[in-house]
């Protein structure tokens, strides 16, 4: 049987959205779908950086401002995609925060922000989508749902991140039991990445980043080539029989803790 290699990862004709997408780990998926030849929304709350971001990504990137910190915030983003496309074949879930303090001194209001954007929300932007997605699944092949958890969901983190940890292994879950529920329509897989160039891991790779390639069973920290590639993988024909799983990006890292 002939494979066209071209065939197998081309998104041409696909719809996406991308939350978080403006900066970070959510811009380097964004530009790997875009390069594949998806359209793309891309989602965040500040207009500057979405503007930004959309310079950068060009004219099949499309900028939509939410708030995915609230249920209405998730719901109105959902209505907005739903008000422009009747399917959208790929949604990615990658909004997200962190919080850092003592055991003994962790705020609830660290708590609830980090949880409700990593975990509630992704729960539920997919709900509010699913119109959507079923309308554009195709025999063999499927819509898709890639969720952004962490190797730090798999793994005890270095740091006292107690919210986000825990946040981020309900997301591999959960990713697994919405797989079971949703096939054969939707597959829903996540992705775990470990140390990228981030604003949310700016500080940390300032500190420690030295350590991290050192420790790294790849002797480096990923770049955003390793998270185009994994996220137009698993939205594309390649990854079709793909669901239920967590993919560690990460260099080895998970394998050494």
């Amino acid at each position: 049987m002939a494979i066209s290699l071209d065939s197998l990862f081309s998104l041409r004709g696909k719809v996406a959205l991308v939350t978080g997408g403006s900066r970070g780990i959510g811009e380097m998926i964004a530009t790997g779908l875009v390069a594949a030849g998806a359209k793309v929304y891309i989602a965040a709350r500040k207009k500057a950086e979405c503007d930004a971001a959309i310079a950068r990504l060009g004219p099949n990137a499309t900028a939509l401002s939410a708030d995915l910190g609230t249920q209405a915030g998730a719901r109105a983003l959902a209505e907005e995609i739903a008000a422009r496309e009747p399917r959208l074949h790929v949604l990615v879930n990658n909004a997200g925060a962190n919080w850092g303090a003592p055991l003994r001194e962790f705020p609830e209001s660290g708590w609830d922000k980090v949880v409700d954007l990593n975990l509630k929300a992704v729960f539920d932007l997919t709900r509010f989508l699913l119109p959507q997605l079923e309308a554009a699944a195709r025999p063999g092949d499927p819509a898709r749902v890639i969720n952004v958890g962490s190797i730090d969901g798999i793994q005890v983190p270095l740091l006292e991140t107690y919210a986000y940890s825990a946040s981020k292994a309900a997301v591999h879950h959960m990713s697994a039991v919405l797989a079971k529920k949703l096939a054969p329509a939707i597959t829903v897989n996540a992705i775990a990445p470990g140390p990228f160039e981030s604003k949310m891991m700016h500080e940390t790779l300032e500190k420690f980043g030295e350590g991290i390639k050192k420790s790294c069973p790849m002797k480096r920290i990923g770049e955003p080539e390793d998270m185009a590639g994994v996220a137009v993988y698993l939205a594309s024909r390649a990854g079709a029989y793909v669901t239920g799983a967590v993919i560690p990006v990460d260099g080895g890292i998970s394998t050494t803790r």
